[in-house]
C-alpha cells in the first residue's frame, strides 16, 4: 500500500514521508560478523531494506558509527550480501556525514517497482573501536602544584588508520592534552604540566581513527579513569603572646610565651611544624594540626629560646610528604627583668608605700584627737581674754 502511494506520486519526493515515518533501529545482516552485511531498517515492528539508489560512502560511514563499528570501509551495492525481503522502507537516503543515526538523513520511501530487492544496499564497516587502556606513568597519585604527571594511553589490539589520542578530564568535552601518532602506534605518552589545584579530578583517553575521507575522524569509546590529587599547601600566619611588661620582640628571662600558628586549609592527619632557628643550630617542634590554629607553649623564658621562629604545615598523603613554605621569621630576644621592677623591688616599695600611708593617717589621727582634746570652754576662753587683754595693757604702761 505504502508503494503504491509513492508509484502514485511519481516525480514527485516522499521526503515529507520521512517525519510521518522514521524508523527504529538499523541492523547489518548476512555479513561475516556484525560490522557487515545489507542494511536494514525497523518500521513498524518490521524489517526493511535500503535501496542502494545514491548509497555512498557518507551513508555507510552513518550506519557504521550509530553501530558502534568503526568507519565504512567501503559501501556496498547490487545486493552484494544477498537479496532481503519484505518492505524496502528507504530509497535516495542521503546523509551530511555528521549525523548520529540513518535515521537524521534526508530519504524517499523505496518501492519494489523502482528498487528491488536485487538493488539493496549494503555496507562493511572497520569493526568496533577497542576501548583504550589509560595507565598513570608516575608512581603516585597525588601531586603539588607546578609538577606532571604522566599519563600512557594505548590499544591492545593493532588499531588501522590511527590519528592522535587525546586526554580529557572528568566530562569535559575539551581534551587537554592531544598527541598526534603514526598509523603504526598503539601507545602514547600524554603529559599533564604544571598542574593546578583545578587540575584535581578523573580522567580518560580516547583516540580518532581516520576513514575514507577527509572529514572522516572517528572517535573511540573513553577508557578506563584515572584519579589524581593536587595539593597547594597555603604558607601559614604565625604570632606570639607573653607578659605586658615585655617590650615588643622580647620576652623576659623565666617568664612564659606562646607561639600560635594558624592556615585557612585543613588535611586529615596533617601537623604544624614550629622551627627555631639560632646561632648554634635549629629546634623543631610539632604538634598534631587538629584544628587550622594550635598554638605551642614555653615556660621559663632562657636564652636557649631566642632566635628566628618560621611556622610550616605538613601533611601526608599517598604515601608522600607535603610540606608548606615557611612563614615569615619572627624574632624573639630574652633580656633579663628590669631591677627596678623586679618583684621583690615591687615588693619593697608596695610595703614601703603602705607604711608611710599608715604612719601618715595615724599622724592625721592623732592630732585631730589631740585638738579635741585642747579646746577651751568658754569660761575659759573668756579668762584668758581678760589676763591676754590685761597682760598687753600693763606692757603698754610700762613703756
Amino acid at each position: 500500500m505504502l508503494s503504491l502511494f509513492c508509484i502514485l506520486l511519481t516525480g514527485l519526493s516522499c521526503v515529507l514521508w520521512e517525519a510521518v515515518m522514521g524508523f527504529e533501529e538499523v541492523r547489518l545482516v548476512d555479513g561475516d560478523d556484525k560490522c557487515s552485511g545489507r542494511v536494514e531498517v525497523l518500521h513498524n515492528d518490521q524489517w526493511g531494506t535500503v535501496c542502494d539508489h545514491g548509497w555512498g560512502f557518507i551513508e555507510a560511514h552513518v550506519v557504521c558509527l550509530e553501530l558502534g563499528c568503526g568507519f565504512a570501509e567501503y559501501p556496498v551495492q547490487s545486493s552484494a550480501f544477498g537479496p532481503g525481503s519484505g518492505e524496502i522502507w528507504l530509497r535516495h537516503v542521503q546523509c551530511s556525514g555528521h549525523e548520529s543515526s540513518l535515521d537524521h538523513c534526508s530519504f524517499d520511501l523505496g518501492s519494489h517497482f523502482q528498487c528491488p530487492h536485487q538493488t539493496n544496499a549494503g555496507v562493511k564497516c572497520s569493526g568496533t573501536l577497542l576501548m583504550p587502556t589509560l595507565t598513570l606513568l608516575s608512581p603516585h597519585t597525588v601531586f603539588s602544584s607546578g609538577e606532571s604527571v604522566r599519563f600512557s594511553c594505548h590499544i591492545p589490539v593493532g588499531q588501522s588508520h590511527l590519528s592522535d589520542f587525546h586526554l580529557y578530564k572528568d566530562r569535559l568535552l575539551t581534551p587537554l592534552v592531544t598527541q598526534r601518532v603514526e598509523q603504526s602506534q598503539s601507545r602514547v605518552e600524554l603529559t599533564l604540566s604544571d598542574v593546578e589545584t583545578f587540575h584535581q579530578g578523573s580522567y580518560s583517553c580516547r583516540y580518532r581513527i581516520k576513514g575514507n575521507f577527509p572529514s572522516q575522524l572517528l572517535r573511540s569509546p573513553p577508557s578506563n579513569t584515572i584519579n589524581i590529587t593536587i595539593v597547594d599547601l597555603l604558607t601559614p600566619q604565625h604570632w606570639y603572646n607573653t607578659s605586658l611588661e615585655a617590650p615588643p620582640g622580647f620576652v623576659i628571662r623565666g617568664h612564659s610565651f606562646n607561639i600560635t600558628c594558624s592556615t585557612l586549609q585543613q588535611y586529615p592527619g596533617a601537623s604544624f611544624q614550629l622551627r627555631l632557628v639560632r646561632s648554634n643550630g635549629t629546634v623543631r617542634h610539632f604538634l598534631p594540626a587538629l584544628t587550622p590554629t594550635v598554638t605551642f607553649s614555653f615556660t621559663g623564658a632562657q636564652t636557649s629560646d631566642e632566635g628566628y621562629y618560621y611556622c610550616l604545615y605538613r601533611v601526608q598523603l599517598g604515601g608522600r610528604t607535603f610540606v608548606s613554605r615557611e612563614s615569615q621569621p619572627l624574632p624573639i630576644s630574652v633580656r633579663d627583668p628590669d631591677p627596678l621592677l623586679s618583684p621583690m623591688m615591687i615588693s619593697w616599695l608596695v610595703s614601703g608605700l603602705m607604711f608611710v600611708i599608715a604612719v601618715v593617717f595615724i599622724i592625721i589621727i592623732a592630732k585631730v584627737l589631740c585638738n579635741k582634746q585642747k579646746q577651751p570652754s568658754e569660761l575659759e576662753r573668756v579668762t584668758r581674754t581678760c589676763v591676754d587683754n590685761t597682760y598687753v595693757a600693763l606692757s603698754i604702761n610700762k613703756l
